[in-house]
């Protein structure tokens, strides 16, 4: 599990399928490029997890500008698997230098790099559930600079999967919040105790753990999957600007990611319209032109938004829950988070501004694990006059984590 969004992981996906396009040409220069790429294969079956990181997947190389992500799980035919049988709760990539002759780790292992021979690359992530959108076309998140690859490595991406198989089991919101009762989990995956207090979360839902399963339900029917992933980019040219990552996190700790909702019945406070708001003060070091915002919360969320000083609404962010039980629109997972595209130049933040993120869920009952992130891209220069800059028409992201759950 990604424990501080504040990292760039890596992706390198040994791509079943790899496909090409030319979408358009912009003002004659760069053409927008896509590829579908295939994670390594992983098996589930019934109330099983899995969290691993891949490393050196495929992903599109040299310099380049990455417009979007998106991902899903599919099965073996290459059919969308709907969030109610495999439950995506979150995928990371990020990006590593490699010294040049080094092997890769254990692609089963947990984030483990050898300091000697990798360089983990930071401030500068990408978690999603499903997709991060499309921005204004002059903007791109930078890779692949040589001038930023240290001399004798190379650069390399990973992938972190956490998925749980949540066919068969005896409580389908409980496996996705990873109730520690229904792992039956009392220490985290290095051996440590877990707090009395803590009821929830990714410590109690990691690699090889098992979430209960009804009464005459077998574990033994596994079936292959993979993460099927997009990614579109723009071939490096003068014309783009570089857009920084920014990743906030309201949990109360620094990088604990998740935190507990506590149930408004439990705690007598059934008067506040059983709304649980947690609010976070953030410092921006280096402001800019936001280019790009977005959400990610998980079931029981109702929405999230960033404040600039003086209260100004940087980005709100809500999300939207499917009806249905195909693929997309699974009924109770959130399977969508609205974003922002502000026109460049109209919302700044400046340097050293303090924002307020607050974060907004449902507490009619007691949630575990769940998540308050903002991601926000954002520009420190603005492009020349000259250059039209036409938005995407994608007006919805979907996030990380399926229920948002990431």
């Amino acid at each position: 599990m990604l424990h501080c969004f504040r990292v760039t992981l890596a992706i390198l996906l040994l791509a079943v399928s790899i496909k090409l396009s030319h979408a358009f040409q912009r003002n004659g220069h760069a053409k927008m490029k896509s590829a579908v790429f295939l994670s390594p294969k992983f098996v589930l079956g019934p109330g099983s997890v899995l969290d691993k990181y891949y490393y050196n997947i495929d992903f599109p190389r040299g310099h380049i500008a990455l417009k979007s992500f998106n991902g899903e799980v599919v099965d073996a035919a290459g059919n969308s698997v709907p969030l109610h049988e495999t439950y995506l709760h979150h995928w990371a990539t990020g990006k590593y230098y490699k010294r040049r002759g080094a092997t890769n780790p254990d692609h089963n292992g947990p984030l483990e790099l050898d300091k000697s021979d990798h360089i983990l690359v930071r401030n500068s992530g990408v978690c999603q559930k499903n997709s991060n959108g499309q921005y204004y076309d002059t903007y791109g998140i930078e890779v692949g600079n040589p001038a930023n690859i240290p001399a004798g490595y190379e650069e390399g991406w990973l992938l972190n999967v956490h998925a749980i198989d949540t066919q068969g089991v005896e409580d389908k919101l409980g496996c996705t919040e990873c109730r520690c009762d229904l792992y039956n989990v009392t220490k985290d995956q290095y051996d440590r105790p877990l707090r009395p207090d803590y009821k929830g979360g990714v410590s109690c839902c990691y690699d090889y753990t098992q979430c209960r399963l009804r009464e005459g339900i077998e574990s033994a029917e596994r079936r292959g999957l993979y993460v099927r992933y997009t990614v579109k980019w723009l071939d490096w040219d003068e014309f783009i600007v570089p857009v920084k990552i920014y990743i906030f996190d309201n949990a109360e700790h620094e990088c604990h990611v998740e935190y507990e909702v506590k149930s408004c019945r439990a705690s007598g406070m059934a008067n506040n319209g059983c709304t649980d708001t947690k609010r976070v003060s953030l410092t921006m070091p280096t402001g800019g032109s936001v280019i790009y915002g977005v959400a990610h919360q998980h079931a029981g969320g109702t929405g999230s938004t960033l404040y600039g000083e003086g209260g100004r609404v940087i980005c709100s962010s809500i999300p939207t829950y499917g009806e249905g039980n195909e693929a997309g629109n699974e009924a109770g997972y959130i399977v969508g988070m609205s974003s922002c595209y502000p026109r460049p130049g109209s919302v700044k933040i400046n340097d050293g501004e303090t924002l307020i993120l607050e974060s907004n869920y449902s507490s009619t009952q007691r949630h575990t694990g769940v998540m308050g992130l903002f991601y926000i891209l954002v520009a420190e220069e603005l492009p020349k006059p000259s250059i039209h800059i036409p938005l995407s028409n994608n007006k919805r992201c979907r996030q990380c984590p399926p229920s948002a759950s990431d």
